[in-house]
């Protein structure tokens, strides 16, 4: 079975879609932490998500120049 590129349409929403539910777990754990006042737990959740979210912007980046690349 040949193989897709690297930088497939499906490829990257489905890597976008994992960005996002982990974007969201994250946040989630993060207004758990927030009602502890545990300020070591709260950074270190912070610095967990701040990957995640380059990461989710990373992949819109590359949807972007794909449809542009296609529209013109």
């Amino acid at each position: 079975m040949p193989r897709k590129p690297a930088n497939s349409k499906v490829g990257l929403l489905l890597s976008l879609g994992s960005s996002a539910l982990a974007v969201a777990r994250t946040v989630k754990q993060m207004r758990r932490v927030r009602g502890t006042q545990d300020k070591l737990t709260t950074a270190n959740t912070v610095a967990g998500l701040l990957p995640l979210i380059t990461s989710a912007l990373l992949v819109l980046r590359r949807l972007r120049g794909r449809s542009r690349q296609q529209a013109g």
